[in-house]
């Protein structure tokens, strides 16, 4: 009857995955998806504690370590979630799934570990569970590594590192783990086996952080959505393990959703997966044209809300200046105001602006900007010759037209906003430093921009004054 129960349950808890990953494909709706898949997983767990029986009819023992764990590991989770800034989400979602990746390397560990001591039964030891034992380690660590990697990036704590040939030794790398999985799985009885087994562990976490390494730091979406893709087929390899359905939906569906989100992300950058695999993906090349760039112009607070004000349409691209002034509230302030003047008022978003996939959705979206007034890059570039102003927020490498214009620029061949179609351009920013990518951008010394220096929210907060005093 328990077993029967626990069936149910796991089906209740793969559709509430599917339901929520349906919902959070819509930010109206994506904290409600969070809720129900947690439902979901929550009642899995719960379910398998409790109902769950071994092969002879034993319940789950030690139930003291096993709650002291789920205590623990919710204490952190919280606080981590409740003390986060919205500026180092891209660095949290990293680090989770880091620790995703590490969770299913310590099973496939700990079970291979338990089959050494076993003997290698031919009966448990087969090629389908080695398979799956050897798939856990590999995936688990290049994504438990890789993520650590791209934490320390995001956080500006690790620099971009490569070296001539790095390319050919990550391949070696990898080849070299997979082949060694198949020579272990067909020598299990060698009195070398563990230590076989613990060079693969090695080498694929050397893998990890030679995969990451090279990545320039305008490409980490794309890198943040492939390991959570890592990740989710990791944990799915657990759930083969354990023949445990609902982890294995769960992982799948990680896994799929990252792969498609990874194919789409290289597609907005004009990047290639297979350079992605081997690490040659965005390089941390800092070329730039040799042409001169000239000078540019700045505006001040009272031009630009005339100007805004009395425009017909405004087109606002928020970058990741927007997210480290915490400015998107503010935003949503001016948004109000101008629309109560009579602008039309939408906001550009490019697939890879800030540091992970759907940045700026999520900020926007928390500061209840109605997701009708997010366009995507393809209709924001059919807008723009209708656009009166454009106001640009932080952001400066997905509107830089040396991606269409430069060959020797990193990031040439990567779709942009074609924010210079519009009639007038006023971009925020600090100062004039290069952004992500560590380029000029050409975009600031056209003749239609006007540079408007300073904090993000500060700005804002000073336009809204300047339009309320028009």
């Amino acid at each position: 009857m328990g077993e029967s129960i626990l069936s149910i349950i796991y089906i209740i808890g793969a559709v509430t995955f599917i339901m929520g990953l349906k919902m959070m494909s819509n930010p109206a709706s994506a904290r409600r998806g969070n809720i129900v898949a947690g439902i979901g997983m929550l009642a899995a767990i719960l379910g398998t504690i409790f109902l769950f029986r071994n092969s002879d009819g034993s319940p789950l023992k030690n139930h003291i370590w096993i709650f002291g764990g789920i205590a623990t590991g919710t204490v952190i989770g919280v606080l981590a979630a409740k003390r986060i800034k919205m500026t180092a989400m891209p660095e949290m979602v990293s680090l989770f799934n880091g620790l995703g990746g590490a969770s299913a390397t310590l099973i496939s560990v700990v079970e291979f570990t338990h089959l050494a001591e076993l003997g290698f039964p031919p009966d448990q030891a087969t090629p389908g569970i080695l398979a799956i034992l050897f798939s856990g380690v590999i995936l688990g660590n290049i994504t438990f590594s890789g993520s650590l990697i791209a934490w320390g990036k995001l956080s500006g704590k690790v620099k971009d590192f490569s070296f001539k040939g790095q390319h050919i030794i990550n391949i070696i790398l990898l080849v070299t783990s997979i082949g060694l999985s198949f020579y272990i799985g067909a020598n299990l009885y060698s009195g070398d086996t563990m230590l076989l087994f613990y060079g693969l562990f090695f080498l694929t976490i050397v893998y990890g952080v030679f995969f990451v390494m090279p990545i320039g730091g305008a490409d980490m979406p794309v890198v943040i959505s492939l390991l959570n893709s890592l990740s989710g087929l990791s944990a799915a390899c657990g759930g083969f393990l354990y023949d445990n359905k609902v982890v294995f939906t769960g992982g799948i569906l990680v896994g799929a959703a990252g792969t498609i989100l990874t194919v789409l992300m290289c597609k907005a950058m004009n990047r290639s997966l297979t350079n992605v695999l081997i690490g040659s993906f965005g390089g941390g090349s800092t070329a730039v044209g040799s042409k001169q760039q000239g000078s540019y112009k700045e505006i001040t607070l009272n031009d630009s809300a005339v100007v805004m004000s009395f425009a017909n349409k405004v087109m606002i691209v928020p970058g990741y200046g927007l997210a480290v002034a915490q400015a998107q509230h503010t935003c949503h302030e001016l948004q109000k105001m101008l629309e109560a003047k009579g602008v039309e008022v939408k906001y550009a978003i490019h697939p890879v602006a800030g540091r992970m996939p759907g940045h700026m959705n999520v900020l926007l979206a928390e500061a209840d900007v109605s997701y009708d007034k997010l366009i995507e890059m393809e209709q924001a570039n059919e807008e723009f010759p209708s656009v009166d102003v454009v106001l640009i927020l932080g952001a400066n490498d997905v509107v830089n037209p040396a991606a269409k214009t430069d060959p020797s620029s990193p990031i040439y061949g990567m779709p942009i906003l074609d924010v210079g179609l519009s009639k007038n351009v006023i971009v925020n920013k600090r100062s004039m430093k290069p952004g992500y990518a560590g380029i000029e951008n050409d975009l600031f010394f056209q003749p239609k921009t006007s540079m408007l220096f300073g904090d993000a929210k500060k700005v804002l907060q000073d336009l809204i004054s300047e339009i309320k005093n028009l």
